[in-house]
């Protein structure tokens, strides 16, 4: 037994720490790993966004501005809410634990799907809490069993829409059938971090992806998650918002630290939500190659789940990481996903065009590999 193990808090020795990706070392010569393994933007971040973070280290001396109180503006005119239903937060998923200290603790329990967004789970047991999860259906979330296990206890739902990692979607009707459900005693979390490319694959696809920010102007008990660190290309900032009742985040912000955005994301946020035509261009070039990786990957014979998001998840039919090991020595860089109970798939970022192609050549020759060997 450890010096401190009878000193920490039960739920600080049980729970689970995150994984991060192996860090991005040159293989075989090359001059840069292909990083295709944390849905991050292969464009970086916007140049507006770039030259908003060099104005703002000549003020890095002065603590930053505590209530985000510009980007909160924002975020406000941007989704027609009032700036009290906005809070900035450290990424996406330093709202989740603001929201899981702020509604759970000890004999409580949230409720999500399996194979989700692994955040969710820590940021319950850090609370003390019990999170509950339930089997997926056709490698989505099961509403219907989501709903069975919410209990007199449960305080919260997750849902990842899309969900990371399977990139699948649950669409507007959908949701609201199952909020029509909910449990008044129940906040509803709507993880909506891949937003903008599900946008465009609705309209593509002519679905109706989501109506979450009526939730919140209606009142519901419903708190939608966004984030920069996607489309924005801005994920070493960490910087995040949640959108919701007022009340609700009214006490979240009891729970946060203190100047815990810095100055400089929260220039640079600003920055890259008035830079439309750089999401744009991520956006255009996800749904292209997103068509390119996905027919390349199924005429090798995997099966790839249609994604809504900006990654693929394909099952392999083998021990994932056995072949992510294998590309991982040709220079590329993917997540095998043994932890999220998906042993045989992987889940690869779409890159550029570039970055794509040398992915699946890399697969093209694992596959014939594996062929001449079977």
């Amino acid at each position: 037994m450890s010096r401190f193990f009878d000193l920490v808090s039960r739920q600080v020795r049980e729970i689970g720490g995150y994984a991060p990706a192996p860090a991005a070392k040159p293989a075989n010569g090359q001059r840069q790993l292909i990083r295709l393994d944390s849905n991050e933007n292969p464009f970086g971040p916007s140049p507006k966004a770039v030259e908003a973070m060099r104005a703002a280290l000549a003020s890095t001396a002065a603590y930053p501005e505590d209530d985000c109180t510009l980007l909160r503006q924002k975020l406000a005119e941007l989704h027609e809410l009032p700036a009290d239903h906005v809070l900035v937060t450290p990424g996406s998923t330093g709202m989740l634990t603001l929201l899981c200290q702020t509604l759970l603790g000890p004999g409580l329990n949230a409720v999500t799907s399996e194979r989700s967004f692994i955040v969710y789970a820590m940021a319950t047991h850090a609370a003390g809490a019990q999170l509950v999860t339930v089997p997926m259906r056709e490698d989505a979330p099961d509403l219907d069993a989501i709903m069975q296990a919410i209990n007199e206890d449960t305080r919260v739902v997750f849902v990842a829409n899309p969900n990371n990692p399977t990139g699948t979607l649950l669409d507007a009707l959908a949701i609201e059938r199952f909020l029509s459900e909910v449990p008044g005693h129940v906040v509803l979390v709507l993880d909506e971090a891949y937003h903008e490319f599900a946008v465009d694959f609705a309209v593509r696809r002519k679905v109706e992806y989501s109506r979450s920010l009526q939730y919140v102007k209606q009142g519901a008990s419903v708190v939608v998650l966004r984030t920069f660190s996607k489309v924005h290309g801005l994920a070493g900032l960490r910087v995040g918002y949640g959108l919701g009742p007022a009340e609700l985040l009214g006490y979240c912000t009891r729970m946060r630290s203190t100047f815990s955005v810095s100055s400089i994301a929260q220039a640079a946020a600003v920055a890259a939500i008035e830079d439309r035509a750089h999401i744009a261009h991520t956006v255009a070039n996800n749904s292209e190659q997103a068509q390119i990786l996905g027919v390349g990957l199924s005429e090798m014979g995997f099966r790839v789940v249609p994604t809504w998001a900006n990654f693929l998840y394909f099952d392999l039919g083998r021990d994932a990481v056995e072949v992510a090991e294998r590309l991982r020595s040709e220079g590329i860089s993917v997540r095998p996903l043994g932890a999220w109970g998906a042993p045989n798939c992987l889940r690869v970022t779409i890159g550029t065009a570039v970055q794509n192609r040398a992915f699946l050549g890399a697969m093209q020759e694992i596959s014939r590999s594996a062929s001449v060997s079977g």
